[in-house]
């Protein structure tokens, strides 16, 4: 058996289309220090790459760190770092070779992953997931993904697309445009985008882009019908999917996260409904919950992958002691 290795604190990086978001984390999972910097997008993903680097030298003690963690959207490779897929909010974002470019640049390990997956892996070691051996992780916002624990390992998949429920084809979403292409999805009924997008096409309103905004109106005397319709179309079609995944699955806990969840009752009230009453008796008694970490989670989860490499490679140096 190796000796236990003294803990040591890690680096967290959020990428999006709009902002890299960097923290550092202590061995408990707890947030230090925090950078919010601009995502060069438009200028290509070297420009890209560079701004994360020039972001984590800010923080502090950077280069005292363990490693850095990469929570990006896009399908991403886990054991090699490279992205293999990727939306137009990073142009030319696919085929990026993160793990090996990133560590060029700061001289340390990198792992990168998914940021729906750096979510869970958050929400399962720090959240409102931890403990459980198995977990059902959903994000719900400009889309929708998550992760499934089972025997407490984030599952990825052959293809690194495990915990993509956004792309579940369900009837609500029939004819609606996907943000992947394709039509009918999930995402395209539940997201947020769509759920406004949909109050819009009921209430002949073309002013109204915050879903906040139609949470608010769902209370109000203007527009109630159609934001209280909007508002249960997506939140229905979410909560019979995640049914169906828990009928399939048989997770010990179902936690959601995501700017859509944070609205409060006008979206948990309808998700709660209708994914009670598609339950078979054995997980009956299963619900969603929050998930706890908000906004943090992104950047604590990222930080994560490196402490679930370290415990892989415990576990195998024990095997062969």
């Amino acid at each position: 058996m190796t000796a236990a290795r003294e803990p040591r604190t890690l680096l967290g990086v959020d990428v999006g289309g709009t902002k890299i978001a960097a923290g550092v984390v202590s061995a408990d999972g707890a947030l230090t220090a925090t950078l919010v910097r601009p995502t060069p997008a438009a200028q290509g993903r070297t420009a890209v790459l560079d701004a994360i680097a020039a972001t984590v030298r800010e923080l502090p003690g950077w280069d005292g760190a363990e490693g850095l963690g990469i929570g990006t959207g896009g399908v991403v490779d886990r054991d090699r770092g490279v992205v293999r897929s990727a939306n137009a909010l990073l142009p030319g974002w696919a085929g990026t070779r993160l793990n090996e470019e990133l560590s060029a640049r700061l001289g340390l390990p990198v792992a990168a992953d998914n940021d729906a997956n750096v979510f869970a892996l958050a929400e399962q070691t720090y959240g409102a997931g931890a403990g459980c051996a198995s977990a059902l992780y959903v994000s719900v916002g400009t889309g929708i993904g998550g992760g499934l624990v089972t025997g407490g390992r984030l599952l990825r998949g052959a293809h690194w697309t495990a915990g993509e429920f956004g792309h579940i084809a369900v009837p609500e979403a029939a004819g609606r445009p996907c943000n992947c292409g394709r039509k009918g999805h999930l995402e395209a009924v539940a997201s947020g985008p769509a759920i406004t997008a949909r109050f819009r096409e009921l209430a002949g309103d073309a002013d109204v882009y915050d879903l906040r905004t139609v949470a608010a109106l769902a209370d109000s005397d203007t527009s109630a019908e159609a934001a209280r319709t909007a508002l249960a179309e997506g939140a229905g079609a979410l909560g019979r999917a995640l049914a169906g995944l828990v009928n399939t699955m048989d997770p010990e806990r179902v936690v959601i996260g995501g700017g859509v969840a944070s609205i409060g009752a006008p979206f948990w009230a309808p998700l709660t409904e209708t994914f009670a009453a598609e339950l078979l008796p054995g997980p009956a008694g299963v619900r969603p919950v929050p998930a706890a970490l908000g906004p943090r989670a992104a950047v604590i989860g990222a930080a994560a992958l490196l402490w679930e490499h370290r415990a892989a490679d415990d576990t195998k140096d024990e095997d062969r002691a």
